[in-house]
């Protein structure tokens, strides 16, 4: 610890008092407030999922949440910053790493801030051309928040529900149009995810990942499904279950 010496000076009635702080006191007073607004903001986070997701019966049935509260906890992922969650893209686990680093390294980094029964929060930290394989979310409801960096996604629907998608999403909220996806970090990302319930291998939530064929690539009787028209048919793709990828790893913050 360092001993300040206190200092003795004659002040006139015209002159002002003005009481000094050492620098390390400024920058210790700065990282606790920082710390103290970090809580806030993952507290209101907590306490809306908690209200939004408190219907015990979403657990079996799949439950969706009324667009109401949809909208409320998009509209706190909305005011969300990456400096909020103490992140930044300069931080190592968002660096490539080579094929030497790799060998011993998770590509993919995952910082848990809370897991109950009823939903999850977390942050995924891709570095460069990082990949979540194309997987599902069975009877859950996912909101993602993409706090920094340029990401692509490819989602797909059930042929009786929808269509394929691919787009390039930059800075801001995702929004998953279908119920299986695939991200493509195009550079440095943090995902925030909320998944309301989470995953639950004995509540049969688990995991499920994909392969993708193009349309045309086989004849099964199934034309009748999709439009015979070319151009349409490039929306549409045969979807195969695998297992999970072998050079997919996500490891804890080191």
């Amino acid at each position: 610890m360092k001993t300040y010496r206190r200092g003795s000076s004659k002040i006139s009635e015209n002159q002002s008092c003005m009481k000094t702080v050492p620098k390390k006191a400024k920058s210790k007073s700065k990282k606790q407030k920082k710390k103290r607004e970090m809580a806030n903001v993952v507290q209101e986070l907590y306490q809306t999922c908690s209200e939004v997701f408190a219907d015990g019966d979403h657990q079996i049935s799949g439950y969706i949440p009324p667009t109401p509260d949809i909208e409320r906890l998009k509209s706190v992922l909305d005011r969300m910053k990456p400096e909020d969650l103490n992140l930044s893209p300069n931080m190592p686990m968002f660096r490539r790493r080579s094929t030497a680093q790799e060998a011993s390294h998770h590509q993919i980094t995952y910082i848990e801030l809370l897991e109950c029964d009823q939903f999850s929060i977390g942050i995924f930290c891709l570095p460069p051309s990082a990949v979540i394989p194309l997987h599902n979310h069975p009877n859950m409801t996912v909101f993602s928040k993409l706090l920094f960096g340029a990401l692509r996604i490819k989602s797909y629907d059930w042929v009786d529900d929808g269509t394929s998608s691919t787009s390039k999403i930059n800075s801001g909220e995702i929004t998953h149009r279908g119920n299986m996806h695939c991200f493509t970090a195009l550079t440095a990302c943090a995902i925030l995810d909320v998944l309301g319930p989470p995953y639950s291998e004995s509540e049969g939530r688990h995991c499920t990942y994909f392969q993708d064929f193009p349309y045309d690539k086989f004849s099964g009787g199934a034309e009748e499904l999709v439009p015979t028209e070319e151009e349409d048919t490039k929306k549409y793709a045969w979807l195969q279950e695998i297992e999970k990828p072998e050079d997919y790893t996500v490891g804890e913050p080191s």
